[in-house]
C-alpha cells in the first residue's frame, strides 16, 4: 500500500499569535510523530502552490482578491475574530489547497492508495465569501469540487476527524 504524505515548511511559519490554539506546534508534533520509523515507507511530498482559479471553485473570486490582497508583510491581519494572517499565510493557505488536489490527482491516477495533508492553515471551516474557525480557505470543499468538476467524479466522501 502507498501512502502519500504531504507537507511543506511554509506552513508551520503561519503563525496566528501567541496563545492561539491552532499552532504551528501541532504540525510539528504531527510531523514528529509521523518521523517515526512505522511510518517510514509513506512517500513524502511537497504540499504545491495552487492556482487561484482552484481556489476559485469553491471561493468567491472577490473573497480570493481580499484575502490575498491583504497578507501583511509583517505582523497579523484579522480576517475574524479567530482568524489572522501572518506573512507567511497566503503561500501556506496556496499550498494547503494545493496538497489536497494533487493528493486527489495521484490516488486516483493510481499511483497511491491514500494520502495525508499535514498542512496549515486548516481548511475546512471557511465559507465562500469568509474565512471562518482558522481557516482562509476551505482546502477539502475546494478539493472536492475539483474531483467533481474536473476529474467527472459524481459523489465525494470528507471525512473530518478533528
Amino acid at each position: 500500500m502507498t501512502t502519500l504524505l504531504y507537507s511543506h515548511p511554509i506552513c508551520i511559519e503561519h503563525d496566528p499569535g501567541h496563545g492561539h490554539p491552532e499552532c504551528p506546534d501541532r504540525l510539528r508534533s504531527v510531523m514528529a510523530g509521523l518521523d517515526a520509523d512505522e511510518f517510514g515507507d509513506l512517500e513524502r511530498l511537497e504540499a504545491p502552490i495552487i492556482d487561484f482559479k482552484k481556489i476559485e471553485l469553491n471561493h468567491q473570486a472577490s473573497y480570493v482578491a481580499e484575502v490575498f490582497e491583504n497578507v501583511p508583510d509583517e505582523g497579523r491581519v484579522y480576517l475574524d475574530p479567530d482568524t489572522s494572517m501572518s506573512p507567511a499565510s497566503g503561500e501556506a493557505s496556496r499550498r494547503a489547497a494545493g496538497a489536497v488536489c494533487d493528493a486527489i490527482d495521484r490516488v486516483i491516477a493510481g499511483d497511491a492508495d491514500n494520502a495525508f495533508c499535514a498542512v496549515r492553515p486548516p481548511g475546512h471551516h471557511a465559507e465562500s465569501n469568509r474565512a471562518m474557525g482558522f481557516c482562509l480557505f476551505n482546502s477539502i470543499a475546494v478539493g472536492a469540487k475539483y474531483a467533481h468538476t474536473t476529474l467527472g467524479l459524481e459523489r465525494v466522501a470528507v471525512i473530518d476527524f478533528d
